[in-house]
């Protein structure tokens, strides 16, 4: 087994052995009267996803930016290592590689793995479960990538 493997099983293996613990059944599993967010009100949901989501949103606005920012002056940086002569790029041999790649991509991408079937299916019946919570997070996300 590859260490890969080995990561990818301990992931799984933490990730059920935390479900199984009390704390998370109360807050994310099914009781007698469904999730735990029916409990709160409708006003609670909204404000609970509504500040989580305006939260994920803007982190994820400001990390983007700096990853946008980091690869564009990358870019930037061999274009003018390249103009002045210090490297010297074989755009054809980048060429070839990058059409391997997309090779190699669309092969794998025809059916996805079933693991990814398989939390996309969780994340969907936790979206019914929870419509407001989840509405509010979305438009919470929303208002932090306009901030």
């Amino acid at each position: 087994m590859s260490e890969k493997d080995t990561e990818t099983f301990d992931v799984l293996e933490l990730a059920e052995h935390v479900k199984k613990q009390r704390w998370w059944n109360k807050m994310f599993g099914k009781n007698n009267s469904g999730p735990v967010a029916e409990k709160y009100s409708v006003a609670t949901q909204l404000a609970i996803g509504g500040v989580s989501g305006w939260c994920a949103g803007y982190l994820f606005q400001k990390v983007g930016k700096l990853a946008a920012s980091a690869v564009g002056g990358g870019f930037f940086l061999l274009q003018i290592a390249h103009h002045t002569g210090y490297i010297k790029v074989d755009w054809k041999r980048v060429e070839q590689d990058v059409n391997k790649a997309k090779k190699q991509l669309k092969l794998s991408s025809d059916k996805p793995p079933k693991e990814v079937r398989t939390k996309f299916n969780e994340v969907q019946v936790f979206v019914k479960n929870n419509i407001v919570l989840t509405g509010g997070f979305a438009g919470g996300f929303l208002l932090g990538l306009a901030s």
